[in-house]
């Protein structure tokens, strides 16, 4: 009777500890998680997770004064501010160009392999180019100001198909021109028109048919917003995240089934920065000139309704912000100003610097490479709670009040790509 019951306590302790191994598989499985690109390199805006967070390592741990040595730069990518991608041995990089849009393909070297026109250049407030283009399967896509979306071949750039995503869904052209960096999810592609028939929606990637839309409860006059989305398995469930002109809001990817949404006081016409995954919480962050707010988001576990967690007055225009290991990085330009590392759990300031303000960055090998919106360029190292820089020079002298060197730096196989307007910069950051 005794081994019995010894055994029966045995089971029940096997069985107690295997749940609990259960619980630990299924907790793990369900912590958010973006999803990425299975394209290698460099396939779309800010990576292949949209995280701006590099792999890259072994790079050089400090620049001479002259900054990282120069492979090579190529003028002539018109006016705009959107990043190269980097994909199937070629970089792809958009621009106005006189009275049009061009999408260049380059090789590795810097060399112009073809270029192809996605409609008119956009010559309404901020004139230049917008989003970056994005890759799949063989295939470029790009939307331009006016909503014309392209599907190109991206071996010669011959047009297989296009379509207004803003005539097709009821909405109107924003102040400032749609500048979402499309979003591949395996046959779909994402858009955010923001219109009467569809404030989010998916399309084949082959036809350019429209899969699903959802139509969030209408937000005051609300456009599309100048961010781009991410696409996060939360819960359980892969959900995209996009912003409006208004609101957050989280959509099922498969079925664009309306999971919440949250109003948040971004301003009147702006909010142009991607939202940013941090652990469990999410962060968007403000482009407002009123209200200078960012707020950081606590979405429930299945990912069915999202509140505020806390709120900083820190503006950003377009650098959006990055997260590693529990920190938020951002530069503010105003409310908040200088590059910031913000606790994400609490938004407590654990460390500054004076300088960059409203500046792009990623992350790689330990280290922030930065591009401020003045023109310089910044290598800093994260230390506990500080930021040692470890390089910094000046890539062109930005002239005028209006400091807009907002391109995203790419960083792939050593090398380190920086746009200002015209031109393409490549600069070697390997080390030795």
């Amino acid at each position: 009777m005794a081994d019995r019951n010894l055994l029966s306590i045995g089971g029940r302790l096997g069985f107690t500890l295997a749940m609990m191994v259960v619980g630990l598989v299924v907790s793990a499985d369900a912590a958010p998680k973006l999803v990425g690109s299975p394209e290698a390199d460099w396939p779309q805006w800010r990576g292949p997770l949209r995280d701006s967070i590099s792999s890259e390592t072994g790079l050089l741990n400090a620049w001479p004064k002259e900054g990282p040595k120069q492979l090579w730069k190529l003028a002539g990518m018109g006016k705009g501010w959107c990043s190269p991608i980097i994909a199937g041995k070629q970089i792809f990089i958009v621009g106005d160009v006189g009275s049009e849009l061009k999408i260049f393909a380059l090789s590795l070297d810097g060399k112009i392999n073809w270029s192809v026109t996605n409609g008119k250049a956009w010559k309404r407030s901020f004139p230049g180019g917008r989003a970056a283009c994005c890759y799949s399967e063989g295939k470029i896509y790009h939307v331009n100001g006016p909503g014309r979306l392209v599907c190109l071949d991206a071996k010669d750039g011959k047009e297989l198909w296009t379509v207004n995503i803003l005539e097709r869904f009821g909405a109107k052209v924003p102040t400032f021109g749609i500048s979402e960096c499309l979003l591949i999810d395996g046959d779909n592609i994402i858009v955010t028109p923001g219109g009467k028939k569809a404030t989010l929606a998916a399309l084949n990637k082959k036809t350019g048919a429209t899969v699903w839309s959802c139509s969030a409860p209408p937000e005051k006059s609300e456009t599309a917003g100048y961010s781009s989305p991410i696409l996060v398995n939360w819960g359980g469930k892969r959900v995209v995240i996009a912003s409006t002109s208004y609101r957050t809001l989280a959509v099922e990817a498969d079925s664009g089934k309306l999971l919440w949404t949250e109003t948040l006081t971004y301003t009147e016409v702006a909010c142009s920065t991607i939202p940013v995954l941090c652990g469990e919480l999410l962060f968007i962050s403000n482009t407002s000139f009123k209200e200078q707010l960012s707020s950081m988001l606590k979405v429930s576990p299945e990912c069915d309704k999202a509140s505020k967690k806390w709120s900083l007055p820190v503006r950003t225009t377009c650098g959006s912000s990055l997260y590693v290991d529990g920190n938020l990085y951002i530069a503010g330009s105003r409310g908040l100003t200088g590059l910031l590392c913000l606790d994400a759990k609490t938004g407590k300031v654990k460390a500054k610097l004076a300088a960059p303000i409203d500046a792009s960055m990623l992350y790689a090998d330990g280290k922030l490479f930065i591009q401020s919106a003045d023109g310089k360029v910044l290598m800093v190292k994260p230390a506990g709670d500080a930021l040692k820089t470890l390089g910094s020079f000046e890539l062109v002298k930005v002239k005028g009040k209006r400091k807009d060197a907002w391109t995203h730096p790419v960083l792939l196989n050593g090398k380190l790509y920086l746009r200002y307007h015209d031109t393409l910069y490549c600069y070697d950051v390997k080390g030795k």
